[in-house]
């Protein structure tokens, strides 16, 4: 009798494991087992605050989608709102939105193949301490992949880290800091970008690192890379490297026949 009861227990202990095991994976393996698409005219769509709305209409990024793939003609929707932080990107899902003068639909309903998310760090959750802000990300972050796998089960999702604030100067500029303060503020952006990244990684997402390759020799942003009227925002030189870097990502991972 106590064997069985023995076995019994075994048996139910090994089935709550691959429950939970296959809970906290299935979400990775579902996106990177999609196929690729075959689409002639695929549709990105691009969700982020300011650093992404700063890509514009991505003339960059179509001349370089064009070297690869010569024979398509992409679709680049760019959701980049300025002064938004990551609460706000599940009414982007689920509701029309209005900004800059513009009505935007809600991209669940839009038929796309890829969409793009950004770490939207450079606009943290500054009301929160740190710790309470961070895990606030991560489950935002939860609710915002669960929503656009279910609704779109033959999309891909990429997370992309934009280029690293400059931690000497960052918003030099815009507002009146000390070089302590400024070191705060985009230390706490560092934070959410980083905490973006390692959210990426955990859960399978594929990643477009620019954040990592966007650092200098002292581990700060490449001043190259960041607007010198604002010192937060990409630069012209910042803008070709990111749209090269989403480019390369797409063709190197083999995203599209």
């Amino acid at each position: 009798m106590k064997k069985k009861i023995l076995a019994l227990f075994l048996v139910i202990s090994l089935l709550i494991f691959f429950m939970i095991a296959f809970r906290n994976n299935s979400l990775g393996k579902n996106i990177l087992g999609l196929p690729r698409s075959n689409n002639s005219n695929p549709t990105i769509v691009f969700v982020g605050d300011s650093m992404t709305e700063y890509l514009g209409n991505f003339d960059e990024l179509k001349g370089y989608l064009k070297n690869y793939y010569p024979k398509k003609e992409f679709l680049l929707l760019n959701y980049g709102f300025s002064s938004t932080n990551i609460l706000s990107v599940q009414d982007r899902l689920e509701k029309e939105s209005f900004h800059s003068g513009r009505i935007f639909k809600a991209i669940n309903d839009i038929p796309f193949d890829l969409i793009l998310i950004e770490s939207l760090g450079h606009n943290p959750l500054s009301s929160y301490p740190l710790e309470e802000g961070l895990k606030l990300q991560r489950e935002t972050l939860d609710r915002i992949v669960s929503t656009i796998t279910r609704k779109h089960p033959k999309s891909t999702i990429i997370f992309i880290a934009t280029i690293a604030p400059n931690k000497e100067r960052y918003a030099e500029g815009v507002v009146n800091l000390t070089t302590e303060e400024r070191g705060k503020w985009a230390g706490e952006r560092v934070a959410y970008i980083e905490n973006h990244i390692d959210f990426a990684k955990s859960h399978n997402i594929p990643l477009i690192n620019i954040y990592e390759k966007s650092l200098d020799q002292n581990g700060t942003g490449n001043i190259d890379y960041i607007n010198s009227n604002d010192f937060i925002h990409p630069s012209p030189t910042g803008i070709y490297f990111i749209s090269e870097e989403i480019a390369n990502f797409l063709y190197n991972n083999k995203y599209f026949k």
